[in-house]
């Protein structure tokens, strides 16, 4: 298991407000997923013709993403922003 952790950036408050619990929880999961990654967590999502910056990610079938840095200094994924559809 590596070191890395994951948090809001800013804040949970201002990342996930008004979104629904479900989608909560899946950016949550996925976040932690991203985590067990560690290192490697620079090359997921979008865009893929470059590694590391502001990265994009896919949630519930393509129903929104959400945009996240991993910062392999800190070892940890910062949720910067969660963009839903429905």
């Amino acid at each position: 298991m590596n070191g890395w952790t994951w948090d809001w950036n800013p804040s949970e408050a201002q990342v996930a407000q008004g979104l629904p619990p479900g989608v909560v929880a899946e950016v949550e999961r996925l976040a932690a997923e991203l985590a067990a990654l560690g290192h490697d967590a620079i090359k997921v999502g979008r865009p893929e013709d470059r590694e590391g910056g502001l990265r994009e990610f896919d949630i519930l079938s393509g129903r929104g993403f959400f945009s996240f840095l991993a910062v392999p200094r800190h070892e940890a994924i910062s949720i910067c922003s969660i963009t839903w559809y429905e």
